[in-house]
């Protein structure tokens, strides 16, 4: 277990705030001239991790830190334990999230996408950090009809009689109050369901084609029953019917009140990719968003 956590946060990012990090004796920043002048900075973090601990069994680490102010850089951020980058980036959602609470005046968050865009983990952490519950509307449909899966309504009823059941229970959640809802993929091709989701603020999670397709190959295409049909190994049926499907709905994604997209979240960071995006970060730009909206 400690092997695998250590593999996959080797390259991590997140956000950090230099006025509570200039406070905490076991982190430090170095900056350049020019950035010293600024009292408080929003940054971007990109971690590798050191699989050691210390006498007391801390984890070390060390970041390159690079800053999103005017897309300037700061050199290196030494922090005695994982915990400390955590701890930050807690901070940072709590903050940010406490500024918008109350111009929410508890409208329900809907956040639409394209399978495997993250909705429901960044949901729970966006639910979380606003003092809001969460619910996932596919489970809602599955309780309803009977069964464990939206694969398996599929295979049994058909879409048809998804999509008529997806609808009845964004008509519900319309009617209360502070919940991030995490809606299924195919929710915005229905005009009606855009009825029920204005009554909220909706939040388009845009995750580029290749990042989701690599996603849920990772992962598998039997619970995407949209997907499973197509031939070839599982990226490739992954991306190509991916594809098809946004070419459909894309349209459909633009009506969303905000927009958080994970493109635009690389480009502050001068990645070439999303790989290394978090979803801490994620519900971070959506607290943003929707703050820009508000």
């Amino acid at each position: 277990m400690e092997a695998n956590f250590a593999q996959r946060m080797q390259i991590s990012t997140t956000w950090i705030d230099t006025g509570n990090l200039a406070r905490k004796p076991t982190g430090f920043l170095r900056f350049s001239g020019r950035l010293k002048e600024q009292k408080r900075l929003q940054v971007f973090v990109s971690a590798q991790f050191r699989p050691v601990r210390d006498e007391n069994r801390h984890r070390l680490a060390s970041f390159e830190v690079s800053c999103s102010y005017n897309n300037s850089r700061v050199s290196t951020l030494e922090s005695e334990s994982l915990q400390d980058l955590l701890d930050d980036e807690a901070l940072i959602l709590k903050n940010k999230s406490q500024e918008i609470e109350p111009y929410l005046n508890g409208r329900c968050i809907y956040l639409v996408g394209m399978m495997g865009s993250g909705k429901t983990t960044v949901g729970k952490i966006l639910s979380q950090a606003i003092h809001y519950s969460f619910c996932d509307s596919d489970t809602l449909v599955e309780k309803d009809v009977g069964v464990t899966s939206v694969a398996e309504i599929f295979q049994i009823y058909g879409e048809d009689f998804f999509r008529d059941k997806e609808t009845e229970a964004l008509e519900k959640l319309s009617l209360e109050h502070r919940y991030v809802v995490s809606t299924g993929g195919g929710a915005v091709i229905q005009d009606e369901n855009w009825t029920y989701m204005r009554k909220g603020i909706s939040v388009w999670l845009d995750v580029p084609l290749e990042e989701l397709a690599q996603r849920i190959a990772a992962v598998g295409t039997k619970t995407r029953p949209l997907l499973d049909r197509e031939p070839g190994d599982a990226y490739t049926k992954a991306f190509r019917r991916l594809s098809a499907l946004f070419e459909q709905r894309y349209k459909a994604y633009e009506n969303a009140n905000a927009r958080v997209s994970l493109e635009n979240i690389a480009a502050k960071l001068g990645y070439k990719d999303v790989s290394n995006i978090t979803p801490p970060m994620i519900a971070i730009e959506a607290i943003e968003q929707i703050g820009n909206i508000l």
